[in-house]
């Protein structure tokens, strides 16, 4: 069986870097799990991806040996029994506020005796290149469960998610914390903003002290230097799509050309890279 070189890294206290996958595409996905990353996390969150793709996703991804991980849509047992079921290596949990909700996600991503996890599927196997007795005996100690920490309620609250057995990351949503703290919506994920940064900081102190990777999303290579000398492990280098449109945008703004009527009447401030879509 294939051993989870992320929980491995992440325990060794070494930085850990990844992307997210905002489209539902097996072909995109094959193609960047393998220019380097340790991890690729697609969000079925916030976007339209049903679990047949995520199978097929995770599939793509195979040969590279990159860890396979998604964001669930809500902190549900059925989520985590879908995705782990398909092959996932680690799911990411998004607005975990308590301690019960912290619980609650640990269970859902154990077999007994460890958790609640429901015994079946076989596609899991496959994706750690194993039999089904030997995934079953692996599995509580391979697979990474990452709590999201994104609202202000989940900071007052963070000593007593961190210390919850069996949480392996945290990681920072500063977009939703910082519109939970009144600070607006779209405030940059590196703000300095001395609220959201004493917030954030919250956790990071949190975690190390009950020996918890701490993560967080960034915009981009710089943002991952910069929170990689803060003390961060668990780093999200944007997204794919972000990245698509950014440097798409970017390329064709320095062409001597204009754009037709059509786009030019189309075009608003929320269109331009990095605006409407946030990371």
């Amino acid at each position: 069986m294939r051993i989870n070189h992320v929980r491995q890294r992440l325990q060794s206290g070494e930085p850990s870097i990844g992307t997210w996958l905002s489209l539902p595409s097996p072909e995109a996905a094959e193609y960047i799990s393998k220019i380097g990353f340790d991890w690729l996390v697609i969000d079925a969150e916030h976007n339209p991806v049903d679990i047949r793709t995520l199978a097929q996703m995770f599939a793509a991804m195979a040969s590279s040996g990159i860890a396979p991980m998604v964001r669930v849509p809500w902190n549900s047992p059925e989520n985590f029994k879908r995705v782990l079921d398909a092959g996932a290596w680690g799911v990411v949990v998004p607005m975990v506020n308590t301690r019960e909700e912290a619980e609650q996600a640990v269970r859902a991503a154990r077999y007994y005796p460890d958790g609640n996890r429901s015994v079946g599927g076989g596609r899991h196997a496959l994706s750690w290149d194993s039999s089904g007795a030997e995934y079953f005996a692996n599995a509580n100690d391979q697979v990474l469960v990452v709590l999201q920490i994104e609202h202000i309620e989940g900071v007052e609250n963070a000593d007593a998610i961190l210390s919850v057995p069996g949480v392996d990351a945290c990681f920072i949503g500063p977009n939703d914390l910082a519109a939970s703290m009144g600070l607006g919506l779209g405030v940059p994920l590196e703000s300095d903003n001395p609220e959201l940064v004493a917030a954030i900081m919250k956790i990071r102190d949190t975690c190390k002290k009950h020996g918890v990777a701490t993560g967080i999303h960034t915009s981009g290579a710089d943002g991952v230097n910069f929170r990689i000398g803060q003390g961060f492990q668990f780093c999200a280098m944007a997204s794919e799509l972000k990245y698509m449109l950014g440097y798409l945008k970017e390329d064709l703004d320095r062409i001597d050309w204009s754009a037709s009527a059509r786009f030019q009447a189309l075009e608003t401030e929320a269109l331009e890279a990095g605006t409407t879509v946030r990371y």
